[in-house]
């Protein structure tokens, strides 16, 4: 008799939840619906907000990290307002708190990663570098070609591509010679000790000034220095600035252009740059 009145309950039961769920399949297929329509909703608005963005900003990272962050939260919104049509908010709720301690959970397992992915956000918001600013990162030298939330992609000057940790970005020193759009070369030549060391800078400076490339302005001049006296010369350091935007293969044309010019000019006028042995 318990066993037939167990079955009867089970069936009872199972009856029960049978037709609640037969009232409820109309405010499913409308969530399914809401939920197909909301997801093409979000991705048109995602678009339209990032082609905003992109219009007022040139900044890739901070581009995607807004409207990434817009989708995430319109597909949230669609999602829990479709659970709550299909008569789930009940489950909703529940999804917001197990997601909530599932981040928890994750933070600590995956430390790394969320590290680099909050440094892409600070960084996002503020940072001390562009796409294709020149910098130095660390040890690293190179080009900026893509920021990720997770890591930063620079091209190196002799081709490597790298890719840094945005935590590292955060924790490390960053020179950007980019910033202001100026670069600083330099190269070192000796003349004997017969030669008049200010005739000697006079003539290294008009020449220097007149190779095509090199930036003479207020702020960027080009300078001498005596940088040491040997045995048998006087070495002199020449200072000239170029465009960070030529620094690669340019920045190299135009500093061997400015070597070749010198040597020229230092036989032209009869300098004696071999020095006494």
């Amino acid at each position: 008799m318990e066993f037939n009145t167990v079955i009867e309950n089970l069936q009872a039961s199972f009856l029960d939840a049978w037709q609640k769920l037969i009232e409820q399949v109309p405010g499913i297929v409308v969530a399914i619906i809401v939920i197909a329509l909301g997801t093409i909703l979000a991705n048109f608005l995602t678009k339209i907000v990032r082609i905003a963005i992109s219009n007022r900003t040139k900044d890739p990272l901070m581009t995607n990290f807004l409207s990434k962050s817009l989708k995430i939260l319109l597909l949230v919104l669609i999602i829990m307002f479709a659970l709550n049509i299909a008569g789930l908010g009940g489950i909703a709720a529940g999804m917001l708190t197990a997601a909530g301690a599932s981040a928890v959970i994750i933070g600590f397992a995956f430390k790394d990663i969320g590290e680099n992915f909050i440094s892409g956000v600070i960084l996002s918001f503020n940072r001390p570098f562009d796409v294709n600013d020149t910098v130095m990162i660390g040890t690293i030298f190179g080009k900026v070609t893509t920021m990720e939330f997770r890591y930063t992609k620079l091209k190196t000057f002799d081709g490597r591509d790298v890719y840094i940790p945005n935590s590292d970005i955060i924790k490390k020193p960053v020179y950007n010679y980019t910033e202001d759009g100026y670069y600083r070369l330099d190269f070192t030549i000796g003349i004997a000790y017969e030669n008049d060391i200010v005739e000697a800078e006079t003539l290294l400076l008009e020449t220097i000034r007149e190779v095509d490339g090199v930036v003479n302005d207020s702020e960027h001049e080009s300078f001498i220095t005596v940088k040491e006296i040997a045995m048998n010369k006087v070495s002199l350091q020449v200072f000239f600035w170029v465009k960070t935007i030529d620094y690669r293969k340019q920045a190299f044309k135009i500093k061997s252009e400015a070597i070749g010019k010198v040597k020229d000019a230092i036989i032209a006028n009869k300098l004696d740059i071999s020095g006494k042995s």
